[in-house]
């Protein structure tokens, strides 16, 4: 559980810290409180595998009732061994616990690693436990990775300070991933599935409800880290989302993919009935947007995560291109290509010369992009796999290889042969099997190439997924928005809470909006006056701050053509809505399409513009592209392009092209009013902004919008 609240709360002056993130992950000595020879004890569990895996520090069990552990010296208390330990890691019970740190902390220890639970996670009584811990480790310099962690595996230093029986292994797998998690039980169980994956790593730490030390804290040391070269995070909520998305950031200029999994991707729980924004814009959806821009992946599943950032390692690129498909089952080639194109991905364009040179090993429908292996011209030729698949890999278009082996005569053989030409190329191949027992000695073939493979498609092409959405965010580049000139410098002053229309109205006007004309009427007369001065016809709408979406109660009336139907209708809303604040009456905008361009604030990332097809339908439809803001125009075309209705909005089955260049516009400008508003904005919308054709502009018809009080 991540505790930001405590963080602000004991925030300000701390003691120096006694140790950095490097020496936590290469300490010279450690300490195990509650240490044992008996592996079915946490204490004895983590001197079982510090000594197995030969960790070559110095190891002090601390046990009041022991002269010694496993053959070590024991001592009474944490103040007495000869030097305080860099790292102890303490799994006792969660009253005592905070009692150990003080004392740990009063011995010079420099780290405590704190598996025990019942600290924030666990009500009241564990918020003010975690408080206590926090507040040792400002007041002392000791560090505190957990609690509610499991702990660090570093496989190079040969430091196994974990309980987890995943360790009871031969060895520990070195690679160049780094893993940073939330979950200590996730964690454990990502590198154990990674390590029967052929899968290493460089440092493997969960960080549980990051009191003290937080992921970003170790991110940041990966980043930096030479042996690290791809970086692995789950998490299940951020201390900071400012950090986060500088570590981001500096991962792209290092070249080190990031690859982050995170929960909380729905919308259950969260309830934000106040704007067509607020919904469409969730927290998920904020941070979503932060990681596409600054070139981080989003995993749904840990083994997708860990496995993409291998392929992502071994094959460090830059690609363009599309998927190339070698299958020995002309039902896996179909399946294959259709979820290829499902996943928005592209076959490739085989060139006329390898297509020639396929002809010759393959009959003329298998000559192409996908093959089927079963159609060959020498029926009984075992080469011809390794031939085809050697072709097919080169090919120039072909970023990415996807083998879907059926059982097939000479099963081994054959495997090893496309084994051996997915390995003779310098691109990302997916090798999946499909049988079961059938496909033993094949995929042992595989292992002895140290070549990756797959036992399910499905797992291959969300591989391949998750590294062409790599390639592709990489190579956009890194986000820049420049100021469009004639921005005021400041918002200047506005009210608090739910603004009327014209309060909103004026704060997009200040910043270039273009507006629908309007006036204000106190009295239905009053209203069919301003009516008959704006020119007929004309939309009538409700005024009033507790009236969010007036078309669902019947606030708004369009088309209205004289001053009678204004009167009348007016006061046919009073009686409906009961008292109003007054009318707003609206000259009448024709166009081809309703846009929504809103805003609101992410509470961990700030400012998070949206734009997508607007008017009433906009929940229905959902078809909406989101990005922090500012945004450049070249970042908010890309957002219109990447909607459903792109087309549509570009003049598709010979309607006429709309006004794309006034949408960005819109776009742009209502970017930097978010993010000037900075922590006041909640939320703020146009919708809709009626789009005409091209070089004849948009206009907002109707705007909204929330904020805070200005901090003092």
């Amino acid at each position: 559980m991540s505790t930001p609240a405590l963080h602000t709360a004991l925030g300000g002056a701390r003691a120096t810290p006694r140790v950095g993130v490097d020496r936590i992950l290469h300490p010279r000595s450690v300490a195990v409180f509650g240490a044992s020879d008996s592996t079915q004890k946490f204490g004895g569990r983590i001197m079982h595998f510090l000594v197995h895996h030969g960790f070559a520090g110095d190891i002090y069990p601390i046990n009041l009732h022991r002269p010694e552990v496993l053959g070590r010296k024991a001592y009474a208390s944490i103040a007495a061994p000869p030097t305080p330990a860099d790292v102890a890691i303490l799994a006792v019970p969660a009253d005592a616990l905070v009692s150990s740190v003080s004392q740990a902390a009063e011995a010079g220890v420099g780290c405590c690693v704190i598996i025990s639970t019942g600290f924030a996670e666990a009500g009241p009584e564990g918020v003010a436990r975690q408080a206590a811990l926090v507040e040792i480790a400002r007041r002392t310099g000791t560090r505190i990775v957990g609690p509610n962690c499991m702990g660090l595996i570093v496989p190079h230093h040969r430091l196994a300070l974990c309980s987890s029986v995943v360790l009871d292994t031969d060895r520990l797998r070195d690679g160049p991933l780094g893993l940073v998690s939330q979950s200590g039980a996730l964690m454990v169980s990502i590198f154990d599935r990674a390590a029967a994956d052929g899968i290493g790593f460089r440092a493997c730490v969960s960080l549980g409800n990051q009191s003290d030390l937080e992921l970003c804290d170790f991110i940041d040391y990966l980043i930096d880290d030479p042996g690290t070269e791809a970086i692995c995070v789950y998490v299940e909520g951020w201390l900071d989302g400012a950090r986060f998305r500088r570590a981001a950031a500096a991962a792209r200029a290092a070249g080190k993919p990031l690859l982050v999994l995170k929960t909380g991707r729905t919308q259950a729980g969260v309830k934000s009935a106040r704007s067509h924004t607020a919904s469409l814009a969730g927290s998920y959806d904020g941070f979503s947007a932060v990681c596409r821009e600054e070139g981080v992946v989003l995993a749904r599943d840990p083994d997708d995560m860990v496995r993409a950032a291998h392929f992502l390692v071994r094959h460090r690129g830059p690609r363009r291109g599309g998927v190339g498909i070698l299958s020995s089952s002309g039902g896996g080639a179909g399946i294959a290509s259709d979820r290829v194109s499902e996943l928005g991905l592209r076959l490739a364009v085989l060139s006329p010369g390898t297509r020639e040179a396929l002809g010759e090993l393959l009959l003329p429908p298998q000559a192409d992009n996908p093959i089927d292996l079963g159609g060959r011209r020498k029926p009984e030729e075992v080469e011809i796999a390794g031939d085809a698949a050697r072709t097919l890999f080169a090919d120039p278009d072909v970023a990415y290889g996807l083998a879907i082996l059926t059982s097939m005569p000479f099963f081994a053989t054959r495997t090893k042969l496309i084994g051996e030409a997915a390995q003779a190329v310098d691109k990302p191949v997916m090798i999946a099997l499909t049988p079961g027992a059938a496909a033993t000695a094949p995929r042992q073939a595989l292992r002895d190439l140290g070549q990756f493979y797959f036992d399910r498609v499905e797992d291959a092409l969300r591989v391949i997924a998750l590294v062409a959405e790599h390639d592709a965010l990489r190579a956009t580049a890194p986000p820049g928005a420049k100021r469009p000139a004639g921005l005021p410098l400041t918002v200047g002053a506005v009210g608090a809470g739910m603004l009327a229309e014209a309060e909103a109205r004026r704060l997009l006007a200040a910043y270039g909006v273009e507006l629908a004309r309007e006036a204000i009427a106190k009295s239905p007369e009053a209203a069919g006056d301003a009516a008959a001065g704006l020119g007929f016809p004309v939309v009538l709408k409700a005024v009033s701050r507790d009236i969010v979406h007036k078309s669902d109660v019947g606030g708004v009336r369009l088309g209205l053509a004289s001053r009678e139907a204004v009167t009348t209708v007016a006061r046919e809303m009073v009686t409906a809505l009961g008292p109003l604040d007054g009318f707003c009456v609206q000259e009448t905008v024709s166009g081809e399409a309703e846009v929504i361009v809103g805003a609101r604030r992410d509470p961990h990332f700030g400012a998070v513009v949206l734009v997508g097809l607007g008017g009433i339908a906009v929940e229905i439809l959902k078809d909406v592209a989101l990005a922090p803001a500012p945004v450049s125009a070249g970042r908010a075309r890309a957002m219109l392009e990447s909607l459903a209705a792109a087309p549509l909005l570009a003049g598709a089955r010979g309607r006429p092209p709309l006004d794309i260049a006034a949408i960005v516009d819109a776009v742009v400008r209502v970017s930097w009013l978010a993010a000037d508003l900075g922590p006041r904005l909640v939320d703020l919308e146009v919708n809709p902004l009626i789009v005409r054709r091209a070089g004849r502009g948009a206009v907002a018809v109707d705007a909204r919008a929330r904020l805070e009080e200005s901090p003092t």
